[in-house]
């Protein structure tokens, strides 16, 4: 069965860390271009980091570079998100996907930036 899992979300104070976590399953990961999107309550879904499939390529949103990493284990078939410095306006549910070619949206994970 094709399937994505995120997982590692959580409510952290501004200016804490995050790193959430996307299991991939019932395809070849290895071969695909991941990305990491979130959508905020009232808001569309946008896309904040893409990464390459060996990972040496990423490119991220102007909102979060510099603050956030996108990388992968082809050998776990996992995507992260390292996301530090984190503000309120980052709360979201955050999820994964392929780039191109994109399989059902997972549940994602709620991540809520609030002192």
């Amino acid at each position: 069965q094709v399937q994505l899992v995120e997982s590692g979300g959580g409510l952290v104070q501004p200016g804490g860390s995050l790193r959430l976590s996307c299991a991939a399953s019932g395809f070849s990961f290895r071969v695909y271009v991941m990305d990491w999107y979130r959508q905020a309550p009232g808001k569309e879904r946008e896309l904040v980091a893409t990464i390459s499939t060996t990972g040496s390529s990423t490119t991220y949103a102007d909102s979060v570079k510099g603050r956030f990493t996108i990388y992968r284990d082809n050998d776990k078939n996992t995507v992260y998100l390292q996301m530090n410095s984190l503000k309120p306006e980052d709360t979201a549910v955050y999820y994964c996907n392929r780039h191109l070619y994109q399989i059902s949206w997972g549940q994602g994970t709620q991540v809520t930036v609030s002192s």
